[in-house]
């Protein structure tokens, strides 16, 4: 029996706090060092408790081993620093006053037993418990999983059987492993049916373009997915069209499994889009393709042709269905347009397609040569020109077309159509009405050279390209120059010098010729004005052509008055000249501007009599002073040619008549002496051309006329 001294708390402190650090300097402790030393400070409080208890009871360092295990104290080592720390300086520095006797020895023995076997048993008794915890927690989460496998196939099967959407199951050899009732009725098979089935059975030749060759890669593993639109056969024969998505699974190494198959019906949506394209490629009216379908069609001909074939192009346009439309009303032109398209798609034999209004065209894909193309358009021409009864209207038609054949290889659609359309304006402006022109790159080329001169026109007019040429007229009864005509030159600055037959009528069409006339008068005028001013004398006339848009301006008599009154020169040494089509077309206001102009005191004269209308009998009602021969007449005047005799009295018979009208008579084109002496005998006054002089620029004139005034009269 041990007396029971006090515990001394500072040492039983500082016996904890190297507890603590004995501890948790070897291993992890799940706690701070400050929970430690206050754990272990009570645990050493009991055991010195312990220590000195009558009776005497290990029981306490039981709990203190159990107390350890309870604060995740786990760690062997931490057991090996317990037992080292309590047999160490326990009993000196927490029971000082304690005579360390043979018994206290023992008791302290004992106390380290009881808290390795307290320790040793709640370690092992949280084993045991984690063990039943894992082994309950495993069993639970097998039978949540077998569960879920169930609910799982459960709910597949119901989405499978019931799924609006059609599901099939395959293997990778494409046996049928199963399919939902969706799929089997759209198919109008039975399940059990479909089951027996291979997916080759559901593959046609007519399917969607390398369906096969993707369901191949797909069953190789290739591919995870295939989706796009295809069409099956339902066991009636029937088509039906589906929305095809099909997906691989695999096993779990990655080798192909099985494939699952999902089909929609598109059917109805498929038939809505072939509705759509065929709207958008058709024309509503006439139901012929329409512009779109035309270049596509062309596009793909021009892109699979062989290297030797050939294409043609027909473009067609009927005539005056304008005045059709706007006489007896759209309604009636729209159902000609009808019957048109109709006979087109008739008689042609190939794509006929609307391009738009009264234009249709023709593609012949294959063409065997212009023959072929030609044979087409007359066979379009003929149906065209058949009689339309529309009611109580009995219409006869015609049309014009342009035919375009050559080789597929080079060409491009818009180059085809290009050359069409240029083909149609030719057969349009050579007369219309059943007229077809093939196509010819010769003249093309010369359009589109003209074109370009068209296009450059304007600008070479501010640039200052033109030019004014003179040509002298020559009187014939005494050889003196008495006028010169002017002529327009385009100095072109990669052409060169152009004259008036390449430029002029580009200028008239293009309307130009209205400034480019009067830039021409202007600079004719100043030119006349200055001759004047250094030879008085010879009262030089100067002659500048007119077009016919020129004299249509009712600004005309305006014009030539400013431009007089601007240079200066008198109005009798200007001399304007017309063609016979711009003066014998001339009623109401264009005559009337005639009229005022040779009111000012200006000479009209008409230039290449005999070319156009020859009206001798309209020349009295026009203020014309004089007639300019064309040169046709002075041509066939040769020495020794019995042709010549002719021409001759063709001559003498136009210059009595233009006298006995009160006219003079100017010859053109006159080139040798034997032809300027026959025509002084026949009495022309005057006349010009490359035996009088060529056209020449201002500067020689000047030094013509300085010659002329320095040779003494007499």
């Amino acid at each position: 029996m041990l007396s029971a001294p006090d515990i001394s708390s500072a040492g039983a402190q500082r016996y904890a706090g190297r507890w603590a650090r004995a501890v948790a300097s070897g291993v992890f402790v799940p706690m701070s060092s400050d929970e430690v030393e206050r754990l272990l400070l009570a645990q050493t409080m009991a055991l010195a408790e312990a220590v000195v208890a009558e009776p005497f009871s290990p029981d306490a360092a039981l709990e203190v081993g159990r107390a350890m295990i309870a604060a995740n104290l786990t760690e062997p080592d931490v057991l090996d620093y317990s037992i080292g720390a309590l047999g160490g300086d326990f009993l000196a520095e927490v029971l000082p006053g304690l005579a360390v006797s043979s018994e206290a020895v023992e008791r302290v023995a004992r106390l380290q037993g009881a808290l390795s076997a307290g320790f040793a048993g709640a370690l092992r008794d949280r084993t045991f418990a984690q063990q039943e915890r894992i082994s309950r927690s495993a069993w639970t989460a097998r039978n949540d999983v077998e569960q879920a496998l169930r609910d799982s196939e459960a709910r597949f099967r119901a989405v499978f059987s019931s799924a609006a959407t059609g599901i099939g199951i395959a293997e990778t050899d494409g046996q049928i492993l199963d399919v939902n009732r969706a799929f089997a009725d759209l198919l109008g098979y039975s399940v059990e049916e479909m089951r027996a089935m291979n997916v080759a059975q559901l593959f046609y030749a007519d399917d969607a373009a390398g369906m096969w060759a993707l369901y191949t890669e797909l069953l190789s593993g290739m591919r995870e997915s295939v989706r796009l639109e295809k069409r099956y056969y339902r066991k009636d024969g029937t088509p039906v069209w589906v929305d095809l998505s099909v997906s691989l699974v695999r096993h779990d190494d990655g080798s192909p499994r099985f494939t699952v198959a999902m089909v929609q019906d598109i059917t109805e949506q498929s038939e809505l889009k072939e509705r759509l394209r065929f709207q958008a490629l058709h024309d509503p009216l006439t139901g012929l393709p329409n512009r779109t379908l035309f270049f596509e069609r062309l596009a793909a001909v021009l892109a699979d042709a062989g290297p030797d074939q050939r294409v043609g192009v027909c473009f067609l346009d009927l005539d005056g269905f304008k005045a059709i439309n706007d006489t007896l009303g759209h309604d009636v032109g729209d159902r000609l347009l009808v019957v048109v398209a109709r006979r087109l798609g008739e008689a042609a034999g190939h794509l006929v397609a609307r391009m738009g209004g009264d234009e249709f065209v023709i593609l012949v894909e294959d063409c065997a040569g212009t023959e072929h193309a030609v044979a087409v358009a007359e066979n379009a021409l003929t149906a065209v020109s058949e009689p339309v009864s529309l009611g109580a209207h009995q219409l006869a038609l015609s049309a014009c077309v342009g035919v375009v054949e050559r080789p597929v290889e080079g060409a491009t659609a818009t180059d085809l159509m290009k050359a069409a359309d240029a083909t149609l304006y030719w057969a349009k402006a050579e007369g219309g009405h059943g007229r077809w022109a093939l196509h010819d790159p010769a003249r093309a080329e010369r359009d589109l050279a003209n074109s370009a001169l068209a296009a450059a026109l304007p600008g070479a007019l501010a640039r200052g390209e033109f030019t004014v040429d003179y040509q002298p007229i020559v009187s014939l009864g005494d050889g003196v120059v008495r006028a010169v005509e002017a002529l327009v030159r385009w100095r072109h600055p990669t052409l060169g010098l152009l004259p008036p037959d390449r430029f002029i009528p580009l200028a008239e069409e293009t309307g130009l010729i209205v400034p480019l006339g009067r830039w021409v008068l202007e600079t004719a005028c100043a030119d006349a004005s200055r001759w004047l001013a250094e030879f008085p004398r010879a009262r030089l006339i100067v002659s500048v052509n007119l077009a016919a848009r020129q004299v249509a301006s009712p600004e005309i008599v305006d014009v030539v008055a400013e431009v007089l009154a601007h240079t200066g020169l008198p109005p009798d040494l200007l001399a304007l000249e017309l063609t016979e089509s711009a003066v014998f077309a001339t009623i109401g206001e264009p005559l009337r501007s005639l009229r005022r102009l040779a009111a000012t005191g200006v000479r009209l004269a008409i230039d290449d009599f005999g070319t156009g209308y020859s009206n001798l009998a309209y020349l009295r009602q026009l203020p014309i002073q004089a007639l300019k021969l064309a040169g046709p007449f002075v041509t066939d005047i040769r020495d020794d040619d019995p042709a010549g005799v002719v021409a001759e009295r063709v001559v003498d018979a136009l210059v009595r008549l233009t006298h006995a009208l009160g006219l003079s008579v100017t010859a053109e084109s006159v080139e040798t002496a034997h032809q300027a002496e026959r025509l002084r005998v026949l009495g022309c006054d005057a006349a010009q051309g490359r035996h009088f002089g060529c056209p020449v620029e201002a500067s020689a004139i000047t030094v013509r006329l300085r010659e002329a005034a320095e040779v003494p009269i007499g």
